[in-house]
C-alpha cells in the first residue's frame, strides 16, 4: 500500500497497521510482555542470530531497564513503548474573540510504536481524519504529523534502580493534509523528555520546539512544554493531571502563550491474550489562559494495545 493510499483512506491505513501488529505478535517470544510496576522479569538477552525471532527478547530487556509507568494522555512518554495506539479528540471553541466552532479528530495522529533494538523506539504515525464545523466547515485529512518519530533513551533506571529516565526525540511532519488543515510545510521537532518516580507517584515531562522548513511567517516555531503528574492505584488505575503549555516566539501567533490543564484517568494494563494488553484512558483538556489560538476545550479518548 502506498503512502498516498494511506493518506486518502484512514480505515485502510489502520487495517494495515493492525495486520503488521498481528504479524509481530505471532513472532515466537520468551516473555509474556511488560510486567506490572514493581515486578521485573528474569530476562537474559541471548540472541539466536535471527533479528525477528529475537524481537521480543530485546523488547523485554529494553523495558526491564526503565520505569513501568503508563504513557500519559497528552504528554509523549520518555519510556520506550511497543504498542498500537488510536486517539480521538472532540475540540470545542465557543468564541472568546475567535470564530466559534468545533473539530473532531479521528486517530489523533497516533499509530504503531516499535522497539527494534535497545535503546531506540520508532513511531509510525497515521494522518488523522478531521471534521470541522463552524464559520469554515471542512472535512478531510490533516498533515502526517508525526510521519516518523524516533526516540533514543540516554539514561534509565527501573523501580529498583532509581526510577528515572531521560530520552531524546526527533519527529518529522509531512504536509499531506487538506488545504484547510495543513501547515503547508515539512517540519522537524527535536524534544528532550524525562521522568522521575517516587513509589506509586511519578512525574513525566517534555520540552520540544517545531522548526518548519518553510512558511515560518505563518506557522512560526512553537515551543511546547508538557508536564504530567501521575499516580498508580489498585494495580490498573492511573489518575493523572497534565499542564500543556505552548509559546509562539514568531509567526501569526507571535508572543502568544497558551496553557491547558488536563485531568485524566487511564485504565490498564489489562491482559488480553499472549503478551497483548489493553489500556483505555479519557481526559478533559481546558484552557487556563485567556489566549487559546487552537481551541478552548478538548475531550480526549485514548486506546492502546501494548505487546
Amino acid at each position: 500500500m502506498s503512502v498516498r493510499q494511506l493518506v486518502r483512506n484512514p480505515s485502510a491505513g489502520y487495517r494495515a497497521l493492525l495486520v503488521l501488529c498481528c504479524l509481530l505478535i505471532g513472532v515466537p517470544c520468551v516473555s509474556g510482555g511488560e510486567p506490572e510496576p514493581g515486578t521485573l522479569p528474569d530476562v537474559t538477552l541471548a540472541p539466536s542470530g535471527n533479528f525477528f525471532s529475537d524481537w521480543f527478547t530485546r523488547v523485554d530487556q529494553a523495558q526491564a531497564d526503565q520505569p513501568h509507568w503508563v504513557t500519559p494522555i497528552v504528554t509523549v512518554t520518555p519510556r520506550l513503548e511497543e504498542e498500537l495506539r488510536y486517539d480521538q479528540f472532540w475540540e470545542r471553541n465557543p468564541g472568546a474573540g475567535q470564530s466559534p466552532g468545533s473539530l473532531n479528530s479521528y486517530g489523533g495522529a497516533k499509530g504503531l510504536e516499535l522497539i527494534p533494538f535497545e535503546p531506540v523506539e520508532i513511531i509510525i504515525g497515521v494522518p488523522p481524519y478531521q471534521t470541522r464545523y463552524g464559520a469554515e466547515n471542512a472535512k478531510g485529512f490533516n498533515d502526517w504529523s508525526p510521519a516518523l518519530l524516533i526516540k533514543y533513551r540516554f539514561l534509565s533506571g527501573n523501580e529498583q534502580h532509581g526510577n528515572y529516565i531521560l530520552t531524546g526525540f526527533l519527529a518529522l511532519s509531512v504536509p499531506s493534509g487538506l488545504n484547510a488543515f495543513s501547515a503547508k510545510t515539512f517540519g522537524l521537532t527535536p524534544t528532550i523528555a524525562g521522568g522521575k518516580g517516587w513509589g506509586d507517584f511519578d512525574v513525566q515531562a517534555t520540552v520540544g520546539q517545531t522548526f518548519p522548513f518553510s512558511n515560518s511567517r505563518s506557522v512560526g516555531d512553537p515551543l511546547a512544554i508538557n508536564v504530567t503528574f501521575q499516580y498508580h492505584l489498585f494495580k490498573v488505575l492511573w489518575p493523572e493531571f497534565e499542564v500543556n503549555y505552548t509559546h509562539w516566539p514568531n509567526g501569526e501567533n507571535v508572543t502568544k502563550n497558551q496553557v491547558f490543564l488536563t485531568p485524566g484517568l487511564i485504565l490498564g494494563r489489562i491482559p488480553l491474550f499472549w503478551r497483548v494488553k489493553a489500556l483505555v484512558g479519557v481526559g478533559y483538556q481546558f484552557a487556563a489562559s485567556n489566549v487559546h489560538p487552537n481551541y478552548q476545550s478538548n475531550w480526549i479518548l485514548t486506546c492502546r494495545l501494548p505487546f
